[in-house]
This record gives structure tokens, sequence and C-alpha cells, in this order.
């Protein structure tokens, strides 16, 4: 391409964009000047990849769930008509349970040494794996949302086995997606205890403004055994839902569609907090995170939507001993008019603790015991095509660890399960398992100041380095500043870990004069500010998502010399990488500038001529 059609063509590109923004909608302009400031802090410090930890099975389901208990060697892997036994020590195989698609209702394969029984599966699975269903065992008893009808139809959420089988009353949602479940345990008072529902469901709102999906939670009471004979037998006493709100008030944006959600329990229930992730109609992700203590107190001092008369004794939603017979009055309120006037709001109010404009479809929560023994949490957030984030969660801020890249960040994620113990995260994809080691101490491991800048609870600086015995270790998650490593010099940790990336790399070129040419150092850390220095000049760099770029457009004597690539964060600031240029003619060392690779010396030409367009 020459020179002039290069210059047409980003006159002709800066003419389309002023054209178009010119005539964007006013509604969605200004959606995206908020927005613009919104995501603007997605900044994971590190960018990772990860291929080689799998767990390979050469089934490409179009679905697939995870079963795994904490601490087990076992995984199972759940696809159509097949469920897969891994020992994921060995990532191998131990068993394969196959059913047969042909046989009819009734009739089960004889394919492994197991036992079977024959159970009735309606109301207790969906009939394909498109359709939505979830289930809870709490307590010996079993509680589901499936569809009873083939067509998906007459979805709601019951107690199908154990005891006493009860469900809802058909107007108390609309086509509702049900997304997760809990039990709420409370030792001192098991009475009550309660079930947890979180789904969205169709809005009655239907101006063109609103967002067609609402998101809900709703608690039923574990005593609950259904109403009498003549008003809710069968059904659910205590039903009460509310609106879950994540958005932004003061802008009147809201994330309205639930997605994922993680409980992270306490001891004492009222500490318990639930971690939703939402999506939005503009394609944006965010992450609300809930009190379950404030969470109820919603349900038991709110009003009732649509109810405006004394509330009978006892309160509609309340837990008694005997569900059948509580009075007609409360059973009324609780038929017409389950929902709570006000709105369930998170922990932070005025903005989602995290947003995206990435599709994040998964969330996981670990709880880590730093070496100052303080207790930290680490979402960990999937989006749908095999990219994790790994965020801590810095009272009200979130600070992005890293961002992992799983199966070259193409395969769609189904389902994703946390070992909390083992501190690994399984990742679901069509024909495979990733296995992420959330200890990932060696991404860090090139010096004291790089593992404390991580700011990662998992990792800490030992005599043998970058390491995740974090008892005694060298940590500084509250701020990441890196004194603390200084501090600790002459103490245990003083002998030197040898690492071959400390020292920065130094290399001698000859470039002769009059050609274009252009240094580049690694970016390592997408939280440093990287910067070029030459002859007691400091000059900013050309930042690629990889690499730092310093743009020589034609060499000359005066640029031949030393140059240093420094980065800086926080309180630390290191050299990177050096070069000594010169101006050796001589053949050989002639031919090793020109040995770059050929699509090296394209970008270079490339950036260096946008860059003198620019100057024009």
């Amino acid at each position: 391409m020459r020179l002039g059609e290069f210059r047409t063509m980003i006159l002709k590109r800066q003419y389309f964009s002023v054209h178009i923004k010119r005539n964007l909608a006013y509604p969605w302009f200004i959606y995206g000047a908020c927005f613009h400031c919104v995501f603007c802090f997605y900044n994971p410090r590190l960018t990772l990849k990860q291929d080689d930890a799998q767990l390979v099975y050469n089934r490409n389901y179009s679905h697939t769930v995870l079963f795994h208990q904490e601490g087990s060697n076992s995984l199972f892997v759940g696809g159509i008509n097949n469920v897969l036994h891994f020992d994921v020590d060995s990532r191998q195989i131990v068993e394969n349970f196959t059913l047969n698609p042909n046989l009819r209702c009734g009739e089960f394969p004889r394919e492994s040494n197991h036992s079977t029984e024959d159970i009735e599966g309606i109301g207790f699975s969906p009939y394909t794996c498109s359709q939505n269903s979830l289930s809870l065992v709490a307590d010996g008893d079993l509680y589901v949302a499936a569809p009873l009808y083939s067509d998906g139809t007459l979805l709601q959420f019951r107690r199908k086995a154990g005891r006493t089988n009860v469900w809802m009353y058909d107007q108390w949602v609309s086509e509702p997606t049900f997304i997760s479940s809990f039990l709420a345990k409370n030792k001192n008072d098991p009475l009550n205890e309660k079930i947890y529902v979180l789904f969205r469901e169709k809005n009655s709102d239907t101006s063109p403004e609103a967002d067609p999906w609402i998101s809900r939670v709703a608690r039923v009471c574990k005593v609950d055994e259904g109403g009498p004979k003549q008003l809710l037998q069968n059904i659910w006493t205590s039903f009460l839902k509310a609106r879950l709100v994540c958005g932004i008030p003061r802008e009147s944006l809201y994330f309205n569609r639930l997605q994922d959600v993680f409980i992270q329990h306490a001891d004492d229930w009222r500490d318990s907090r639930v971690y939703a992730l939402f999506s939005s109609s503009w394609n944006s992700t965010a992450v609300c995170i809930y009190s379950l203590a404030e969470l109820d107190f919603v349900f038991e001092n709110s009003t009732f939507k649509g109810y405006s008369e004394a509330i009978p004794t006892p309160r509609p939603g309340a837990c008694v001993k005997q569900s059948n017979s509580i009075p007609i009055s409360t059973l009324q309120i609780i038929k017409d008019h389950p929902e709570m006037k006000e709105w369930i709001h998170p922990i932070q109010k005025d903005t989602p603790f995290f947003t995206s404009n990435k599709n994040f479809t998964k969330i996981a929560v670990d709880r880590v015991q730093a070496s100052d023994e303080s207790i930290y949490s680490v979402l960990l957030l999937a989006t749908d095509n095999g990219v994790i984030l790994k965020i801590l969660e810095d009272g009200s801020k979130a600070f992005i660890i890293s961002e992992t890249h799983l199966c070259n960040g193409s395969a769609p994620v189904h389902s994703m399960k946390l070992d909390s113990e083992k501190r690994k995260l399984f990742v679901g994809y069509p024909g495979q398992i990733s296995v992420l080691d959330l200890q990932r101490c060696q991404d860090y491991n090139a010096s004291c100041e790089e593992c404390v800048l991580s700011r990662d609870p998992y990792c800490a600086w030992t005599e043998q380095g970058c390491t995740s015995q974090t008892k005694g270790g060298i940590q500084n998650i509250a701020d990441g500043l890196t004194k603390i490593c200084k501090k600790k010099s002459g103490g245990r940790f003083t002998r030197d870990v040898q690492q071959a990336s400390t020292a920065p790399l130094r290399i001698q070129l000859s470039v002769p004069t009059g050609i274009p040419f252009y240094l580049s150092c690694p970016v390592n850390s997408n939280h440093a500010t990287y910067k070029w220095e030459h002859d007691q000049k400091s000059i900013p760099c050309e930042q690629t998502q990889s690499e730092c770029l310093l743009l020589i457009p034609a060499m000359t004597a005066d640029l031949h010399g030393n140059y240093k690539c420094t980065s800086h964060e926080l309180d630390y600031t290191k050299t990177v990488r050096e070069y000594n240029l010169s101006n050796n003619q001589a053949r050989s060392a002639y031919n090793d500038v020109f040995k770059l690779r050929s699509q090296d010396w394209l970008m270079a030409a490339f950036v260096t001529s946008a860059f003198y367009l620019r100057s024009l």
C-alpha cells in the first residue's frame, strides 16, 4: 500500500467514525457515556494462559453438569445419556455409566457393577437438557424445580421427596428461570430454618423501556407442609418473594437478568452472603453482594405489594409447627399478595461491586486465610468462552488479580465447580474439563516485590520463592506496597531465590543509520506504567496488549547508545529490558538486525507510518 493510499484510508475511517457518532440514537449515546465510566476499571493485573491441565473425555456433549464433593478425588461429569467418573489426581476415567437412549422408561442398562433403582423422573428432571431445572437436598428432603410436561410448562419449585410433597400456586411466578436454591441453617432455632430460591421471571411491565426480565429471591419455611383443605392444601403456606436489585440507582440503570449465584455460608446464618451475577439488555454483566441478614429483614418487615389493610397474626410467611393450622386471613395474603413492596438492595447500594462489558456466566467465591490470619474472599468469574477472572474482594472495591484464558479462549463454559479444600476450580466444556490451580504462585516468582504486588491471598514470599505456603510468608494483601520486602530483609528470607527472570535482559544490537527500527519489552503487569529511558531522557512507550514499543522512524547517530525499558507499579520500579544500539557496520552484525521476523518488520513499518500521519 502506497503512503497516499494509506493516508486516504485513515481519513475515510475518521470521517466514517464521526459520521456514525453524529447519527447515534440519543438514548444509546447517553448509555455509552455512562458505561464508559462504569467499566473503566476493568483491568486484570496479569493476563495468563493455561492449556495443560485438562481431563479429556472425547465426547462433545451439548450440555454437561459436574458433581464433586469437597476434598474428594472423584469428579462426576454428566452428559446426555452418559455419566463419567474421573479420578482428579490421575486425570483418568474410572467408570463410565451409559444409558441407552432407545430404552423405554423403567428400563435401565446393566453396564456397570452398581445397583440401580427405578425412579419416576417426572418433576425431578427436565425432559431435555435445554429446559430449566435445579435441585437441592436439605436434611433428607429433595427440593426441585423441573417442568411437569414435555413442552417445558408447569415449571415451579417443589418439595418432591422426603416429607410431605408441597408445590407452588401457579399465579406466584410468570415464566420463571430458576438459578439457585439453598438452606440457611439455624442451629439455635431449627423451626425458623428457611429455603431460599433465586430466579428471574417475566416482567409484568411490558412498556418498551422496561427490561423483559426481573430478578427475584423467594423463601419458604423448611417445616412448611402446606395449608388446610380450605386453602393452599399441599401448597406452600410461607412463600414470599421480593425483587433483587443490582444497578446504579442515580443513573436509573439496572442489571435485571440474574445469571448465576454463589452462597458463602457462615456459622451464623445472618453473616452468610449471596454473590449474584447479573446481565443486562445492553450486553453487560455485574456482580452484586447481599447480606442474608439484610435480605431476611425485608421479608420480616416490608409491607405486601398491593395490600394496604392491617397485617394479621401470625404474619404471612412466618414459620409455624403446623402449617395446616394457619388462619385463613394469613393464608389469603400469601395466596394473593406474596410479593414484598420493598426491594432487596446489595451491601454496596450505590453501584455494583463489579461490572464488565464481557459476558460472564458463572461465579464461585473462595475464602482464603492470608499470612496475617485475615480472611479474604476471592471471586472466580467465567465467561462463556473460557476466560476466568480471579478477583480479590478489597472492601467495596474489586482488585482483578489475573485473567486466565483456558482452551485458547474458544470453548463455551457449561459448568463450574469450586473445591476450596484442594484449591482447584473445575471448568466444564464440550469434550473436556479444565482444572485451574488457584495457587499459581509461579506466576509471581520473579522477586519478593512481584509476589507482594500480586495481592494474591493464595501466595506469599518465602525462602522457596513465591509459594502457596503462606504461613509466616511475606504478603501485603491490603494495598500491595512492596516496602514490606525491605523491612523483612536481614530476616529469614535473606537468601536469594535463584530466578533467571530477576535480572533484566540486556541485548546488544548493531543498527545502521537511516533505517526504521523499533525496540520492545514485555508488558508483564497491566497495572504498571512503562517507559523508555535514553540519554537521560524519558520517552513514553507505544503500548500494545503485551508489549511496550519504542519506535524509531529513521536511525541517526545521536540515537545510538543505551536504552532501558522500566516499569513502575505502586512503590516499585524495575528495569525490564536493556538495549545497547551501536553502528557497527560489520556484515555479521548487520545481518543480525535483519534476522527479525518479517511480520515484526511489517508491524514496525505500519505503526511508524501511522505515527507519521498522526503528526501531519
